[in-house]
């Protein structure tokens, strides 16, 4: 056994004999604050690992986390940070993370995260808009926020969690420099739902990012609504891989597991790594983005294709047989009593084989979001024991609007609306959403509030769609993105760079251009996993490309089609020109920084 595996095991084995759904899981559901309900958490599981470090090196019981946040947040007042002062923290996924937030918001501070891909410039920008004095952070960051106080952002103190530089603090200075009267139960206790939790700052794909305003009462109403649909058995496993600045993971691996489910969360620092962490942790929770899910596939296939003889060809079978009954029961058609039968056979075989080969034997329900994700993907996971509920998830809704429920997932939509939230269609096929999980406003932005939130209480969400007889929504594409060729024809994007991405593992990114244009092309990138060695100047790569994008064309309709492409050397990374830290396309960047390229496609 491993090290890794060791901790992990040892992680398992805190949670043994937990209650399903103990009395404090009920009292910290039905709390008023995350503050609160994290502290009935705590109480009940004192001797529970909490959060951990994927080797096992850090390693906090809910009871000793409790003490820090504890220790932080008087450390926190004698700096003089009060109730609705911002913190910044700019750190990767760790323990500290949690231990700062934590006693940021007993204090009824306001703690955001930066995304560590974030330029000085953005940095900049979003210090001003948030009106901090002090950032926590970590080594590897110290520089670029120098650079930034030196450059004349009023930056009043710097705490470092990885030691102390020079003209900074260390967290455990800033730990044991409060003061003992501190009165930490009255500064948490007169929290209300009404106060400001955290603020979110959106990817910044049509303009500077807009500081969300999401209130304790916000995120209490997400997670006891989403319990009702995806119930948790409390005391599980989650992996924390997500940035701490995407609403995803202050839901999932922040708020949720540390408050209400009491869970143990490990951190990855890098997301790239986080299957095999998984592979050790066997987390009962797991929220991939599309672009996971994909990559797994193909790593999935490639090892299937290399199975040699009738082993591989009874495994492939098996594959296509549960496959082929999962699109019967999609289109709610009767499969026939052979089929049936054949069904019965491959789940022998295939069983849990792949839950329990990807580490996700344990695991109670799978989530996926924020991108299109291709039908085939679906379809391959629900066949290998792995079915996947696709979501509708924003900022300013606190995280999930939608989902699929587990026992009645519909491939093609993110699902129904969850508990509590309406969602209903404007005139111009916009979505719109109302409910207690709506934020308060944008930082500093009223008129921007005003367009995003009507005075019927409407969230305005941006992306069009359609919701069918059962309720189930489905996704066209984001408002401003919708594509109008040269002949008046609307077009989604998103789903046409969905068929490109999954015609091939050579693919990486692609961006399809046409607005205004007589017909499509595309800027594609090649896979770091699945072109490994090729270039973009090789003319198999080249051919390989090009056959995916025929490929792709077969899936869509003739106007959709792309006509020309053009393979781009550079490697497109979160948090680059043209990707945002959360990797959605910075359309407009892309089209500035490529206009020769794009000119060249059409002159030809």
């Amino acid at each position: 056994m491993t090290t890794h595996e060791r901790h992990a095991s040892q992680v398992r084995a805190t949670n043994i004999g937990k209650p399903p759904a103990g009395e404090a899981f009920e009292r910290a559901l039905k709390a008023r604050t995350v503050c609160e309900a994290f502290q009935i958490t705590a109480a009940a599981r004192a001797d529970q690992v909490a959060v951990r470090t994927a080797d096992g090196s850090v390693s906090l019981t809910y009871g000793a986390l409790a003490a820090r946040v504890r220790r932080v947040a008087a450390g926190l007042a004698a700096l003089g940070v009060k109730r609705g002062d911002r913190l910044a923290i700019m750190l990767t996924n760790r323990p500290e993370f949690h231990v700062v937030d934590l006693a940021a918001m007993h204090l009824g501070a306001v703690a955001f995260s930066i995304y560590n891909t974030s330029a000085r410039e953005q940095i900049e920008y979003l210090f001003a808009d948030a009106g901090n004095r002090m950032v926590v952070t970590e080594r590897a960051f110290l520089k670029h926020l120098l650079a930034v106080r030196d450059g004349g952002t009023p930056i009043d103190r710097i705490v470092v969690v990885d030691g102390a530089p020079e003209g900074t603090l260390s967290l455990e200075e800033l730990e044991a420099g409060g003061d003992a009267q501190f009165d930490f139960e009255a500064s948490w206790s007169a929290l209300g739902p009404e106060d400001l939790l955290t603020l979110i700052y959106t990817s910044g794909t049509t303009g500077p990012p807009k500081g969300v305003e999401l209130t304790h009462g916000n995120m209490m109403s997400e997670i006891r609504a989403v319990q009702q649909v995806l119930p948790v058995t409390p005391g599980g496993r989650t992996v924390s891989f997500l940035p701490a600045a995407h609403i995803g993971d202050r839901w999932s691996g922040h708020y949720s597991p540390l408050g209400v489910w009491g869970f143990t969360v490990t951190s990855c620092p890098d997301a790239r790594n986080v299957m095999g962490i998984v592979h050790e942790v066997r987390p009962t929770i797991f929220l991939p983005v599309p672009r996971m899910w994909e990559k797994t596939k193909a790593a999935l296939e490639a090892e299937i294709e290399s199975e040699a003889g009738d082993a591989g060809r009874t495994l492939r079978w098996a594959i296509d047989t549960r496959i082929k009954m999962a699109r019967a029961t999609q289109e709610g058609k009767s499969a026939s009593l052979m089929l049936q039968e054949e069904a019965k056979v491959a789940e022998a075989l295939v069983g849990t084989k792949f839950r329990r080969k990807l580490g996700l034997d344990e695991a109670e329900w799978f989530l996926t979001g924020a991108a299109p994700t291709p039908r085939e993907v679906f379809e391959f996971f629900a066949a290998v024991g792995i079915p996947i509920c696709e979501i509708w998830a924003m900022s300013e809704a606190s995280c999930l609007m939608t989902v699929n429920p587990l026992d009645r997932i519909r491939v093609g939509t993110v699902g129904l609306p969850i508990p509590g939230v309406e969602v209903k269609l404007a005139d111009d096929g916009e979505l719109l959403v109302r409910g207690r999980t709506v934020m308060r406003g944008y930082r500093n932005k009223p008129e921007q509030t005003a367009e995003a939130i009507d005075s019927e209480g409407w969230l305005h969400t941006g992306d069009i769609g359609t919701i069918d007889d059962d309720g189930y929504v489905r996704l066209v594409d984001r408002k401003k993105e919708i594509i109008i060729n040269a002949a008046g024809k609307n077009m989604s994007p998103a789903n046409i760079e969905t068929c490109l991405r999954s015609s091939s593992p050579v693919i990486g990114q692609a961006v399809c251009i046409g607005d205004g244009r007589p017909y499509n092309v595309a800027l594609i990138t090649l896979s770091t996993e699945g072109a490994a060695g090729k270039s973009v100047d090789d003319p198999a790569t080249l051919a390989e490309v090009a056959a995916a994008i025929e490929r792709a064309n077969g899936h869509l309709s003739r106007v959709e089609q792309i006509k020309k492409f053009k393979v781009v050397a550079k490697e497109w990374l979160p948090g680059s020109e043209e990707l945002t830290p959360t990797m959605k396309l910075k359309r407009k960047s892309i089209a500035a920084r490529y206009a020769a390229q794009i000119e060249e496609l059409y002159a030809r």
